[in-house]
């Protein structure tokens, strides 16, 4: 008991002011869901201190959820007294214990999916609708915080102390899932679970957003590469099977990855075939590579890391299935697979960062 009473003591120490409980949810939602997004372009080791920091606000998040809720709990558990407003605090409520148990049960290892979805993809879909649910439920009570909420010196401390928990809290998770060897054991830094074997079925089918295309007709496929080059060419499927090699590892922002032989064509190569590119216009000096797909999703990489970069048309020895993006896909080490463009038909040599790219991805497929 006299332990019990000294953990209530020292969390009521921890807790803000309730105005200072408010803002920080909706401070720490906002920056789950950036943390979250931005994690998705990510794809070399040095990034893990941003998917610890997005793991850390998670686990904070619970903390003063649980604050929130121990001091609105009667308004939610008595009828008399729900107000209009009652029915968006609860399906805020809703959102955010999915987003945090799916979150949970992702870095324990557990791997279902629920129709078309990873149980990543549907933690995702809570967090993203988190936000404006917040934001809307913070409209309903608006109240400016006070200088006395945000005390700077007391504040600091039970923010790095709520930070500095999640992340001892995650590392100690880690171990557990070390200790009982777990599906999360083998997760990489991004949290995605391995997919084994060699070929077409060793990795699931999945496209961003809503790209499906008819199957593309190899006779009758040309790739076109243009843009600023010496002497733009159309190829066909067959002149894409150069045999160069490569092994990369595909991580899929649906949260999976798999380490495979890649085979087809460097982008190098492709580039020579159009005359090499072209440094003679002084008005556009050439600077970024963009792969376009039949569906008209596209993404742009730095001409250096272009030019390593393959064009596969096969993968573990197997020519690419039509869902794994066949006749030709981008592969592109350290990227995630979300910039691994499938069914490309044009590589274009630009001068000019492509800011449509972004927006592509998000209504590519779209009728």
């Amino acid at each position: 008991m006299a332990a019990t009473n000294r953990l209530r003591t020292a969390l009521d120490c921890l807790e803000p002011p309730p105005r200072a409980v408010d803002w920080s949810l909706f401070a720490f939602v906002v920056a789950e869901a950036g943390t979250g997004l931005v994690s998705f372009t990510v794809g070399v080791p040095e990034g893990w201190p941003l998917f610890w920091l997005h793991r850390a606000l998670g686990l904070g998040i619970i903390a003063l959820l649980a604050w929130k809720l121990a001091r609105v709990r009667r308004r939610l558990t008595d009828p008399g007294l729900w107000q209009r407003s009652t029915a968006l605090s609860v399906l805020t409520l809703v959102a955010a214990v999915g987003a945090l148990a799916t979150g949970i049960a992702w870095v324990f290892g557990l791997d279902v999916r629920i129709s078309y979805w990873t149980l990543l993809s549907v933690h995702v879909g809570f967090g993203l609708a988190l936000v404006p649910l917040v934001a809307a439920h913070a409209s309903t009570r608006f109240r400016l915080p006070r200088r006395v909420d945000f005390e700077r010196r007391r504040t600091a401390v039970r923010y790095f102390a709520l930070l500095a928990a999640g992340g001892a809290t995650y590392r100690l998770q880690q171990g557990v899932n070390d200790a009982l060897d777990t599906a999360g054991a083998d997760r990489r830094f991004t949290g995605s679970q391995p997919r084994t074997g060699a070929g077409n079925a060793a990795f699931p089918i999945t496209s961003w957003v809503a790209d499906d295309p008819d199957l593309i007709d190899r006779d009758d496929y040309r790739l076109t590469v243009d843009g600023l080059v010496s002497d733009p060419v159309k190829l066909a499927a067959d002149e894409l099977a150069a045999g160069h090699e490569t092994e990369a590892l595909l991580d899929c922002t649906s949260g999976w990855y798999t380490v495979q032989e890649w085979g087809g064509i460097r982008v190098g190569d492709l580039l020579d075939a159009a005359g090499g590119v072209d440094s003679d216009n002084s008005d556009r000096e050439p600077a970024y590579v963009r792969f376009t797909s039949v569906t008209g999703y596209r993404w742009s990489l730095p001409i250096d890391e272009a030019e390593d970069a393959l064009l596969a048309t096969h993968v573990g020895g197997e020519r690419l299935s039509h869902g794994h993006g066949a006749p030709a896909r981008l592969v592109a080490p350290d990227r995630r697979g979300f910039q691994w463009v499938k069914w490309v038909t044009r590589v274009e040599v630009r001068s000019e960062y492509d800011l449509g790219q972004w927006v592509v991805t998000l209504v590519s497929g779209f009728d």
